[in-house]
């Protein structure tokens, strides 16, 4: 959980600028774009700490991570094309967002010892 605190934290400082910046070259979508991918990373991340914190525990539980893991991604698949298929933002936004999460998440792990 540390290291979701870290990432969330660190990643406003950097998302919100991003969103300012992409606001005067793009009237919507790229700034819609950009706060979608980071919301997208962050609940992934979330989710994933969830699970491997539940996993540590017990043993019977492999099955059902398994199976929470395969809907959360297909969920997340499935929002994504929904709102790049309906062009509702622009996809290189929210590659953007979600690759400020992912940079902050290898910052953040080799952080950790």
């Amino acid at each position: 959980m540390e290291i979701l605190k870290g990432v969330v934290k660190k990643s406003i400082f950097i998302v919100l600028p991003a969103i300012v910046i992409a606001f005067f070259f793009e009237s919507r979508k790229m700034p819609l774009g950009i706060f979608l991918g980071w919301l997208f990373g962050i609940f992934n991340l979330r989710a994933l700490t969830r699970n491997v914190e539940g996993l540590v525990g017990s043993e019977k539980a492999a099955l059902r991570i398994v199976m929470l893991n395969l809907v959360r991604l297909l969920t997340i698949s499935a929002a994504i094309f929904m709102l790049v298929y309906y062009k509702v933002v622009n996809i290189f936004g929210l590659i953007t967002g979600f690759t400020i999460v992912l940079a902050l998440i290898l910052i953040e792990g080799m952080k950790v010892k």
